[in-house]
């Protein structure tokens, strides 16, 4: 049995709290670039050019690349030879939380209730999702996730009569729906399968995927997220919603065994300030 204390894992979400609002991964700079070498709109190109460029200076100032500093979503894949000592997982997770965005002048966006809107004052609670794995490593994964793009995601429990076809074009419909909502070049996180509540877990993990842009390794599923890609940017929404041939940098699709009955989907979108950080402990 290996032995973490949770003061590590406060510590280490507090780190990855600031690196990831302070400085985009550079795979998906990388992505920017190819979006802009690839954009035939002039406009798209400046907007392009633009977050580029705004990508240089929060990294070089240490400043956060955007102002919604968005939610904490944790993932941890928590080897089941793992205990942790020191106090509450769950509380340590939210201190990191808490100190991140003090340390790095982030802005607080969550609030305690839906209906009384009263602010927490340090981005906590963190949401988290816990998956139990064998071995004795803990690999914890933050995304931070903005408003915008978030309210522009969607869910739908299709038939599986409505197939693939009827996926893309769920996914498409609310591609054009968030038009420039979603803050666009969008990176597309598609859950499909298992159950409602599941679907929506696996397309906020599949934004999560590392390097963006990298294909499924099912074979199957690859070719439709390059399907999909082509789809949604044939729409012509392009960068910041002006109007453009990239809508969006990539397209991630998750898995998982459902009914026979059901056809589960969910879309969760996420902008042009796609932030992910990954540790492994």
């Amino acid at each position: 049995m290996r032995e973490i204390d949770v003061g590590v894992v406060a510590d280490t979400v507090r780190r990855l709290c600031v690196e990831a609002n302070h400085e985009l991964r550079s795979d998906h700079v990388s992505a920017l670039r190819r979006a802009r070498d690839a954009e035939e709109s002039p406009t798209g190109r400046e907007v392009l050019d633009r977050l580029l460029a705004n990508a240089e200076v929060s990294a070089r100032e240490r400043i956060a690349f955007c102002q919604d500093t968005g939610y904490a979503v944790c993932f941890l894949e928590i080897g089941q030879d793992v205990r942790f000592t020191g106090g509450s997982l769950a509380a340590a997770l939210d201190r990191g939380v808490a100190e991140g965005y003090r340390e790095g002048y982030l802005r607080a966006s969550l609030v305690r209730s839906p209906v009384d809107r009263t602010n927490t004052g340090d981005n906590t609670p963190a949401m988290v999702h816990y998956d139990l794995v064998e071995g004795d490593g803990v690999r914890l994964t933050l995304l931070v996730k903005g408003a915008g793009c978030d309210n522009m995601s969607a869910l739908r429990m299709l038939t599986p009569a409505a197939g693939v076809r009827g996926m893309t074009d769920f996914v498409v419909e609310t591609v054009e729906r968030a038009g420039p909502s979603a803050s666009p070049p969008v990176t597309i996180g598609i859950g499909m399968g298992g159950t409602f509540d599941r679907a929506a877990v696996l397309a906020k993990r599949a934004l999560t995927r590392n390097p963006t842009g990298s294909p499924s390794p099912d074979p199957a599923i690859a070719e439709l997220e390059a399907e999909i890609l082509d789809a949604v940017n044939a729409t012509g929404i392009g960068p910041a919603g002006f109007g453009g041939t990239v809508t969006a940098l990539s397209v991630h699709i998750e898995t998982y065994p459902t009914h026979i009955a059901a056809f589960p989907v969910a879309i969760n979108l996420d902008c042009h300030s796609h932030r992910v950080r990954e540790v492994t402990l």
